[in-house]
């Protein structure tokens, strides 16, 4: 027996006794009851049933509770999946998600749930990926951003998440990084302060946020630092005036 705090009960609530269990008629069938069970209601027994006996999966991939076809879809031969991708249960559509070849993959790409769009994001190929930089769930176009060639992102220069365009922000090629240093968001404007060529960064001088002003400072070329010598912020006026040489005195 093992030591998991939950009693030996079937997805109904129903107590379990091994003599009603039809895998006892199973010589090669390797169960233990509270441990690794089939018919429990915890999903890590359920589990290690389906690792001691992978073999049977493909016979529960119908069954009632959707822990034990999603479990069922962890161990089972691959060519088994595509029957489960229209599953009612989005648990057990992301557990096939996981596993499904390229081609099938595909299929869940306009799934209902997020969790399981952010699972096919996470592993179709990146050349597939630019159907899913309009998905309607931020957590999906992150992961997109994240992965898609950087040809792509042109197309979400202005996706309206932020962390979204941070993402772009970090990742576009110089030719458009310029284009986002009128960004609404800091946030995003910060990225693009610490990313454009010192030569491009005046444009970012007199940014209403300091914390991209200091980015600016940092960087820019030195024959601009006297844009932020005078600057209201004292860090972005220090970091200026310590890169001039002139820290203690003000540039005229």
């Amino acid at each position: 027996m093992d030591t998991e705090p939950f009693a030996a009960t079937d997805w109904q609530g129903q107590a379990l006794a091994c003599a009603d269990c039809a895998q006892m008629g199973r010589s090669s069938t390797r169960c233990e009851l509270a441990k690794a069970c089939v018919h429990d209601r915890y999903a890590r027994r359920i589990d290690r049933f389906f690792a001691w006996n992978p073999a049977l999966a493909k016979e529960f991939l119908a069954h009632p509770y959707f822990e034990v076809r999603a479990v069922a879809a962890k161990h089972v031969e691959v060519f088994y999946l595509p029957r489960m991708i229209d599953d009612p249960d989005a648990t057990v559509r992301w557990s096939v998600a996981q596993r499904l070849p390229q081609r099938q993959l595909l299929m869940l790409r306009q799934d209902p749930d997020r969790e399981v769009r952010i699972q096919v994001a996470r592993r179709l190929h990146v050349e597939q990926l630019h159907q899913m930089m309009g998905d309607g769930d931020y957590g999906v176009r992150l992961i997109v951003a994240q992965r898609i060639e950087p040809q792509w992102l042109v197309r979400m220069l202005h996706d309206e998440d932020r962390e979204v365009r941070r993402v772009v922000a970090a990742r576009v090629g110089s030719a458009l990084l310029g284009a986002m240093a009128k960004d609404e968001d800091a946030a995003v404007r910060i990225v693009v302060a610490q990313r454009l060529a010192p030569a491009q960064l005046v444009a970012l001088c007199h940014d209403p946020d300091w914390r991209v002003r200091y980015h600016v400072a940092e960087r820019i070329d030195a024959a601009h630092l006297g844009l932020l010598a005078d600057d209201e912020d004292d860090a972005v006026r220090t970091m200026a005036l310590q890169r001039s040489g002139l820290a203690g005195t003000t540039m005229t």
